[in-house]
């Protein structure tokens, strides 16, 4: 089981730099992460993922080669590929990888409009190396929600919250 970090920022560029400096920390095999998704809010208050992953498309890629593949068996490759790319987005749209994206969609329902949401599930993680990492980071964010013991938590609040 992962552990979950629950980061705002008053803007989406830094979400979406938070993000890519974590990617670039998992490279560098100083964290692993099974999920990290950015939440926006709109002007209308509606709550947008913005997930890392896009299972919709590996969907129809996997379904597509399935399909080609089975085609072939019965003489007819593009109507497989056609029909495998199709049934896999479907289901690729309709499968929840990492974090549930109900519990994303809710929370962020509570987020004042324009606020902006990191949700990362780490599973293993070299925690002062990362926070060195995203030294950029310091103080300019905000811990929602952990699912870390007190000690880290209030170190990570610390870091994403300490004021200059």
């Amino acid at each position: 089981m992962g552990t979950l970090i629950v980061v705002s920022f008053p803007e989406e560029k830094l979400a979406f730099d938070l993000r890519a400096s974590l990617v670039q920390l998992q490279k560098e095999y100083l964290i692993e992460m099974e999920d990290v998704v950015v939440v926006t809010k709109d002007a209308d208050g509606k709550a947008k993922l913005h997930q890392a992953v896009n299972t919709t498309a590996i969907g129809a890629v996997s379904g597509g080669f399935w399909g080609m593949l089975i085609g072939v068996l019965f003489l007819n490759p593009l109507l497989g590929a056609a029909v495998g790319a199709g049934a896999g987005a479907l289901s690729g749209r309709f499968t929840d990888l990492g974090i549930n994206d109900q519990f994303m969609k809710e929370l962020a329902e509570s987020f004042n409009t324009g606020c902006t949401t990191v949700f990362i599930l780490v599973k293993k993680v070299t925690g002062d190396k990362v926070l060195d990492g995203l030294e950029k980071f310091k103080g300019k964010g905000k811990v929602i929600q952990t699912s870390l013991n007190k000690d880290e938590e209030a170190s990570l609040r610390a870091f994403l919250e300490a004021q200059d």
